[in-house]
């Protein structure tokens, strides 16, 4: 498993950032927001969708992470210069904790989904997760928990695309 940091800081190809990340407790949230304003990049990352490339790392764009506490994924808008959140990735996750220096993080169960603003949903990585499995690298228990929350997140929370940018803003609010 590959541990990632709220900082994705392992993101080489951003060169320039401001970083600010604080615990919440809410009526909505308990946990960590993240926020990552890109400053520069020394490649842009683009995703097809639809027949259409999306820019989801350049300058001028904001990341928005999403770690609830005490549960199994990380949410990460990936928001344009007009604020518009252009995706959601979400990560599926075996552990989460603190870093030494005070930074976020979690442990990849490999299994993402990526949800667009229309509402699509794609599980992403399947093969990965199967092959972690096989090659022993996760637990049984681990590669079921990974497909238990993405489902539990597909009927739940991203079932409701409307629902769902509204907590986001919400979270995206905190953080300005």
């Amino acid at each position: 498993m590959i541990r990632k940091r709220l900082s994705y800081d392992a993101w080489e190809c951003i060169i320039d950032r401001d970083w600010h990340c604080r615990k919440v407790n809410c009526e909505f949230l308990t946990g960590y927001i993240g926020l990552i304003d890109i400053k520069e990049v020394s490649e842009v990352q683009t995703w097809k969708f639809h027949g259409e490339e999306i820019v989801f790392c350049d300058k001028g764009m904001k990341w928005l992470s999403i770690l609830p506490q005490n549960d199994w994924y990380c949410i990460t808008a990936m928001i344009n210069e007009n604020e518009e959140i252009l995706l959601w990735y979400i990560d599926m996750i075996a552990a989460q904790g603190i870093d030494v220096d005070g930074v976020p993080y979690f442990d990849d169960l490999y299994l993402d989904l990526i949800v667009y603003p229309d509402g699509t949903i794609v599980v992403d990585d399947m093969d990965e997760l199967e092959d972690a499995l096989v090659k022993k690298d996760i637990t049984l228990e681990q590669f079921h928990l990974a497909i238990k929350t993405s489902r539990r997140l597909q009927e739940g929370i991203v079932s409701n695309i409307s629902a769902f940018s509204e907590f986001t803003q919400k979270c995206y609010e905190m953080m300005k």
